[in-house]
C-alpha cells in the first residue's frame, strides 16, 4: 500500500476504500474551489504544462486515472483534439458528476486496481494527486502497464514533503492547518475539512519516492524517473516497452 492504515479515519484496510469514496462524494461540490485556493490558482496550468512536457499530443488516446473533478481530463481534451480521445476514471460518483459538468464526455466509475479496459487501450495515462488513495501500488501499476499500448507512457503527479526540516514544517503547517480551515470556511462542510486533513496525513505517511519508482520498474516500465518542481511536486514517469522488446524479453 502507498501508506499504512490511518485509523483515526477508518478502522482497517478493508474499510479504507469505502471511507475514501464516501468522503470524496460528499466533498465533490466544493473540491475545485478548495484546491484552487490551496494552489493559489496555479494547479490547472501546472497540470496542462506537465502533460505537454511529458508528451501528450493531438490525436492520442489518453486515460486520466483517479480523475476526480476532471481537471487533468479537461486539459487533455484540449490537447488531443477531435482526433484523440480522453477517458476519465474514478471510483467516486460525486467526483465524476463534477467532471461531466466540466465537459468531460467519457467518464468511467472504477478503481485504478481494476480498470475495465482492453489490453493496450491507451497511448498515455496520468494520475494527478491520487496515488496515495489506491490500495496496492504493485496491482495498480500492473494494471497501468496492461492498459497501455507498447511504447505508451504513464505520468504520476504527487506532492512529496521536502527533505529539509524548515521546508517540511512550512508545508505541514500550510496543508495540515491552513488549508483545512479554509476548506471549512469556504465550503461550510465538515466533510471537506476532514478530507483536507486526510490529504496531508496521506502525504506525510506516503512511501518514499524510491519505493514508488521501484514499484514502477517491477511492473515492467522502462525509463522510470522522477522530476521535482518547486521542491515538492513530484512527476513520476515510465514507458511500457515497445512490442519487439516485450516479445524478446
Amino acid at each position: 500500500p502507498p501508506h499504512p492504515v490511518i485509523s483515526k479515519y477508518y478502522p482497517s484496510a478493508e474499510r479504507r476504500q469505502e471511507w475514501v469514496d464516501q468522503t470524496f462524494d460528499a466533498s465533490a461540490p466544493y473540491y475545485d474551489r478548495i484546491t484552487d485556493i490551496m494552489s493559489f490558482g496555479s494547479g490547472r496550468w501546472y497540470r496542462k504544462w506537465a502533460l505537454y512536457r511529458h508528451g501528450l499530443r493531438a490525436g492520442m488516446q489518453f486515460l486520466d486515472v483517479g480523475a476526480g473533478t476532471g481537471v487533468i481530463a479537461r486539459s487533455a481534451q484540449d490537447q488531443v483534439g477531435a482526433a484523440g480521445e480522453v477517458v476519465a476514471l474514478d471510483p467516486s460518483k460525486g467526483m465524476l458528476e463534477q467532471a461531466h459538468a466540466r465537459g468531460i464526455s467519457h467518464t468511467v466509475k472504477a478503481r485504478a486496481e481494476e480498470m475495465p479496459f482492453a489490453d493496450g487501450r491507451f497511448e498515455m495515462m496520468a494520475m494527478g494527486y491520487a496515488l496515495r488513495h489506491v490500495a496496492d501500488l504493485q496491482v495498480t501499476f500492473a494494471e497501468y502497464h496492461r492498459a497501455l499500448s507498447p511504447g505508451g507512457k504513464v505520468l504520476l503527479l504527487e506532492i512529496t514533503p521536502p527533505r529539509g526540516r524548515l521546508g517540511y514544517r512550512v508545508l505541514k503547517f500550510y496543508l495540515r492547518r491552513v488549508v483545512p480551515l479554509l476548506a471549512r470556511l469556504f465550503s461550510r462542510s465538515r466533510d471537506a475539512q476532514v478530507l483536507m486533513n486526510y490529504y496531508w496525513d496521506t502525504i506525510e505517511n506516503c512511501v518514499s519516492p524510491e519505493t514508488i519508482q521501484e514499484a514502477l520498474k517491477e511492473a515492467g516500465f522502462q525509463g522510470v524517473g522522477r522530476h521535482v518542481v518547486f521542491g515538492i511536486f513530484s512527476e513520476y514517469y515510465g514507458t511500457k516497452p515497445p512490442a519487439m522488446a516485450e516479445e524478446g524479453a
